[in-house]
């Protein structure tokens, strides 16, 4: 599953990012890694963006960039 498909008020941990060189470096650089938990607070009514609480900080992310993140 990615965080794109995940529901919002679930809370979920990164299992692994795809994708591949800048924008796999920019996801990480936000702070999303492996082993860490995200909380997804909203989501916009077209699905797109994606708001998260992620290392006590929300974030916004497009849903191309949440579908890189696999979850579990």
């Amino acid at each position: 599953m990615t965080l794109k498909e995940v529901k919002c008020g679930e809370t979920v941990t990164v299992k692994r990012l795809s994708g591949d060189g800048p924008v796999k470096r920019r996801i990480m650089d936000m702070g999303i890694t492996k082993g860490i938990p995200v909380y997804v607070r909203k989501v916009a009514p077209l699905g797109d963006p994606v708001e998260v609480t992620i290392r006590g900080y929300e974030l916004s992310l497009r849903k191309a960039d949440a579908a890189m993140i696999e979850v579990e």
